[in-house]
């Protein structure tokens, strides 16, 4: 198979990464910090540690990291529990339906006025577009860094100076960029952080992140056992307990902290392949016929989408699958308003994302089915 759906997960996993998992699944099956035993101990300190490194990972000098099933459980913490009765919330329409939904919910139920910014000619939101829209009861600003459907950046360090001026909660997904783009929670102002190991990090699946800058208030939404303050019926207050009901996955928690040294050190490469190889891509999809791209040419991470002509884009990626074994995604991406915006709610978007082992030839493959599908 060629492997072109790296936004959705990326399938290389390192052999480090491997390794680290398979070794918690035999040597470290306890419950981390739920005993007093020596197992669940070395569990608890394999954690610890990689909560400090996952904020140093992330600029993030004092603070919290949050371990959550996934990225979209993180991103509902970071709203959901940041809620402010009567506030109002900006975000955009190049978000990931796990930012949509919530915030959708909050309006429906009249607990937030919410505004939804359109991108501007660059493909993304500016910071004076997020400037015009803000109000005296404005308390977060929640955006993607690089948008899931068309590989749009946005400029998270301007946005997060205008978030701060202000004294307004500043929420990135860094999904799609967090292990191919350097993110610092310190540097651009960013509050809450929500990542995807399985993605940029080259970790397993099973394991999101929220971190969270110091004294930013959150409340619990999930409730459970923490292991401490255990004669109360209560939820914990204190960071992180209070978002981490239930037994943490140890082996894709061992797997991470892998996956944060192993990024480091090919991060740089990674980005330029990305970037290289999607320029290529990109520059040679627009010389076949019939062809619309919704990605600019230095769309980062590697995300390039396109069209073919008026084929739905759920039937080319079952052609190519079919026909050439090629693996990339159509539909909507779990992104509804950038569709709405770009006019293909109907026919869906094609989108080839590239990963870090992915070469010239395997571009060329694809770059030929496309134009045999294409009849060009």
């Amino acid at each position: 198979m060629t492997y072109f759906d790296n936004a959705a997960t990326t399938f290389y996993k390192p052999e480090p990464v491997q390794k680290a998992v398979v070794s918690a699944m035999k040597f470290l099956s306890a419950n981390p910090g739920r005993s007093g035993h020596a197992l669940s101990i070395k569990a608890a300190q394999l954690v610890h540690k990689t909560r400090a490194k996952t904020a140093e990972f992330v600029g993030l000098a004092r603070g919290n990291i949050i371990f959550c099933l996934n990225c979209t459980q993180a991103l509902n913490y970071a709203i959901l529990g940041s809620v402010r009765e009567g506030g109002h919330v900006i975000t955009t329409v190049l978000e990931h339906n796990s930012v949509l939904r919530p915030l959708f919910e909050l309006q429906r139920a009249g607990r937030i006025g919410l505004t939804v910014l359109p991108p501007d000619k660059s493909g993304a939101v500016s910071a004076s577009s997020v400037q015009k829209a803000l109000t005296a009861d404005t308390y977060l600003v929640a955006t993607n860094h690089v948008s899931n459907v068309t590989g749009a950046v946005a400029p998270i360090k301007e946005i997060g100076a205008l978030c701060r001026k202000y004294g307004i909660l500043y929420l990135v997904d860094a999904a799609q960029s967090c292990g191919y783009a350097h993110v610092s929670m310190d540097g651009d102002n960013i509050d809450l952080l929500a990542l995807a190991p399985h993605k940029g990090l080259h970790a397993p699946q099973g394991l999101g992140v929220l971190a969270v800058r110091e004294n930013v208030p959150l409340s619990p939404v999930l409730f459970g056992g923490t292991g401490t303050d255990s004669t109360s019926v209560y939820q914990p207050r204190e960071l992180p307990e209070a978002f981490e009901s239930g037994t943490l996955p140890t082996p894709a928690i061992a797997g991470l902290n892998a996956s944060l040294s192993w990024t480091r050190k090919h991060m740089a490469d990674a980005h330029e392949r990305l970037s290289v190889l999607g320029e290529y891509l990109t520059a040679h999809l627009q010389k076949i016929h019939g062809i619309t791209l919704y990605s600019a040419p230095d769309s980062s991470p590697g995300i390039v989408s396109f069209n073919i002509g008026d084929l739905h884009s759920a039937d080319v990626a079952n052609i190519l699958s079919e026909q050439y074994d090629i693996a990339l995604r159509g539909g909507l991406h779990c992104a509804p308003l950038i569709h709405k915006h770009l006019g293909t709610l109907d026919q869906g978007i094609v989108r080839a994302s590239l990963g870090i082992d992915t070469t010239y030839a395997e571009v060329d493959f694809l770059l030929r089915a496309v134009r045999e599908v294409s009849g060009a």
